[in-house]
């Protein structure tokens, strides 16, 4: 265990530079005590550490010193490779540079887990977008990353869902996520509308130009994507959801529900299902994204699903059965349907 965080505090030292030896402690989850006692181990085995003084000080590595990768397990090996995903890594413009660090991360394991690892790529592959649909067309993504890795602003033109569909704006990428096959930027705007404090969210593929700009910012201080983004998409779930539908389920729709309907509402189902009435059917009440939208969801479930509530819920799904049946069971539409060709003239 002691070894493997004198490996730990050596990588950190050589990945971020200077650190305090509180930092390294929160980063190890260790007392400052221990840390002290872990650097003066490498000091005695041999490894360049040094501590600057004073209110800008802290633990160091000599410059130009470099350790070989050493001391992965055979699961972290592994799981180095499987966290590679070639496709968004090229939409980056990185392909090139992944392939290379996986050559040189080959050729710096001992053989027996360079030859475990190499079997990941040949038995599992990571394929990020969701089913039926095709990618999104992404031809600014790279210039979104460069901006976003090199803190620049980006003046872009961006198509919207709210009239005026199309606005100009100046950004200050902080992040890109991928999301289900879809890029997203996170960015500050200087719209005299938006709080520049508070960072908005844009799909990349909806952005129509995009123009860097010369100068710099600076990134706000503590800013966490990746908390960013599960707040974002809780709210994001949460905002879309705010509707309500009670409905029953058969014991068919019950196990057909998870793979017809959208995750929120199965997750809902799920959730909420109590025990079925004496005739087998569940009383369940979902969140909706509309009304709209809930009527063309559960007739995805044939028969299988009633609608109890809101009644104008009903009524919709009502009127659409109603319409169906007039329409495989009439007999009055011209005749045309007691005539095997289709037309009452033909002989």
């Amino acid at each position: 265990m002691r070894a493997s965080r004198l490996l730990s505090l050596l990588l950190l030292l050589q990945t971020r530079g200077r650190m305090t030896a509180r930092e390294l402690a929160a980063e190890l989850e260790v007392s400052v005590r221990t840390v002290y006692r872990d650097v003066d181990s490498l000091s005695a085995a041999g490894v360049p550490v040094y501590a600057d003084r004073g209110p800008d000080g802290g633990y160091r590595l000599l410059e130009g010193y470099r350790t070989r990768l050493t001391g992965l397990t055979t699961g972290e090996a592994e799981s180095l490779f499987l966290s590679g995903m070639p496709g968004p890594a090229t939409q980056l413009g990185l392909g090139d540079v992944v392939a290379a660090a996986e050559l040189k991360l080959m050729a710096a394991l001992p053989p027996d887990l360079r030859s475990r690892a190499a079997r990941i790529r040949e038995r599992f592959h990571l394929d990020a977008p969701g089913w039926f649909r095709t990618p999104d067309d992404v031809p600014h993504l790279q210039a979104v990353a460069d901006a976003v890795w090199n803190q620049q602003h980006i003046r872009v033109q961006y198509r919207r869902w709210a009239h005026p569909q199309q606005v100009a704006r100046v950004l200050e990428p902080l992040g890109v996520v991928l999301k289900a096959g879809s890029w997203y930027l996170i960015a500050r705007s200087h719209h005299p509308d938006r709080d520049p404090s508070d960072p908005r969210t844009y799909r990349v593929s909806r952005i129509l130009t995009i123009e860097p700009l010369p100068h710099r910012f600076e990134r706000p201080p503590g800013f966490d994507l990746a908390a960013y983004w599960d707040r974002y998409a809780a709210r994001f779930e949460a905002d879309s959801y705010r509707d309500q539908a009670t409905v029953r389920l058969s014991p068919d729709g019950l196990k057909i529900a998870a793979a017809l309907l959208p995750p929120v509402m199965a997750r809902a189902v799920h959730d909420n299902a109590g025990p079925p009435d004496p005739a087998g059917w569940t009383r369940i009440t979902l969140p909706v994204e509309s009304l709209r939208h809930a009527h063309v969801e559960f007739l995805k479930l044939g028969a299988d699903v009633e609608v109890i509530a809101p009644p104008e819920l009903r009524e919709m799904v009502t009127g659409t059965v109603r319409a169906l049946a007039d329409r495989y069971l009439g007999t009055n539409r011209d005749n045309t349907l007691d005539h095997p060709t289709g037309h009452p003239d033909a002989g």
